[in-house]
């Protein structure tokens, strides 16, 4: 082959395959919502994987073998911070020694974030339930993957800046749809307390068997507290969880029954991790929507 062809084919070969031009920086997220974050604002020049997929439970996951290999070979890893991820953070801490392991909390100041009565002066690490804060807090990606690849900062910060747009939008029709439950019906029952930040957003009540940690149990004082409130208040449903276990939402109803009351469960919600990839609840915006519509059909 002649050197002219050589030219030629080597030409071709970019046009069609521009990612060879250049590296994809390998980040670790250590939950769905943050991965979908990173895929959003840095397009095409990262590769990212989910440390917890569908399913898991930040609160109580603990780090395998194989997580700490993950961990070690991505050069950007990025997590919640406010001790969502327990069990781990020492680890990821310990990481920020030796490469870039940054917090999307911490983006955020104290002012910002709710501190539940029963949490030991423990922040709610729950952010992403207020769409508009999570936007807000997202901004340590774009800053974090500029640093480490400044030669595609611009992209990162345009990226971000239609994402975030894409995310105040979305913040807004939450707004619209929970404002159409009637005043005395929204309350929002559900296993643990994860939904703080969303109620302060949008305007609902929120009441969870379990503190803002699910490492914490459930009381007897604690269920009767709620059994009273629903009796009270003709509470019409309780959701559960995707991530929790279904026996605090299982004592609640019973109790309920046999105060002679009628409680049901109200479905299904994402709480501490995302759907399936591959469908809708998979992505952050997607997940969203499938609670908030959930929540609508069921206290309306």
């Amino acid at each position: 082959m002649s050197f002219l062809k050589i030219i030629r084919s080597s030409i071709l070969f970019v046009i069609v395959y521009p990612q060879f031009l250049f590296a994809e920086i390998t980040v670790l997220a250590t939950t769905g919502m943050i991965k979908d974050a990173v895929v959003n604002i840095g397009g095409s020049y990262v590769e990212v994987e989910a440390l917890m997929g569908p399913g898991v439970d930040p609160h109580l996951y603990k780090a395998t073998h194989g997580d700490m290999k993950k961990l070690r070979a991505a050069e950007i890893v990025f997590y919640n911070g406010l001790h969502l991820e327990g069990r781990m953070t020492d680890i990821l801490k310990g990481l920020a020694l030796t490469k870039p392991a940054v917090a999307i909390a911490g983006a955020l100041t104290p002012d910002q974030l709710l501190y539940p009565e029963d949490s030991g002066g423990q922040a709610d690490p729950h952010l992403w339930f207020d769409v508009a804060l999570w936007a807000e807090a997202l901004k340590m990606i774009p800053q974090t993957l500029a640093a480490y690849d400044p030669q595609h900062a611009a992209e990162y910060q345009q990226r971000y800046e239609q994402y975030k747009e894409k995310l105040l939008s979305l913040h807004e029709n939450v707004k619209l749809k929970i404002a159409t439950i009637p005043v005395e019906q929204r309350v929002l029952l559900t296993a643990h307390d994860a939904f703080g930040y969303f109620g302060r957003a949008y305007t609902i009540e929120v009441k969870g068997l379990q503190g803002i940690s699910t490492a914490s149990e459930f009381g007897l004082y604690d269920v009767k507290e709620l059994v009273d409130l629903v009796l009270k208040r003709k509470i019409k449903a309780v959701f559960v969880e995707t991530s929790v276990s279904k026996k605090f939402v299982t004592a609640l109803l019973e109790g309920v029954e046999a105060q002679g009351g009628n409680l049901r469960i109200g479905g299904e919600l994402y709480s501490d991790a995302m759907g399936a990839v591959g469908t809708p609840e998979g992505t952050y915006t997607g997940m969203v929507q499938h609670n908030v519509e959930t929540i609508v059909a069921a206290l309306q």
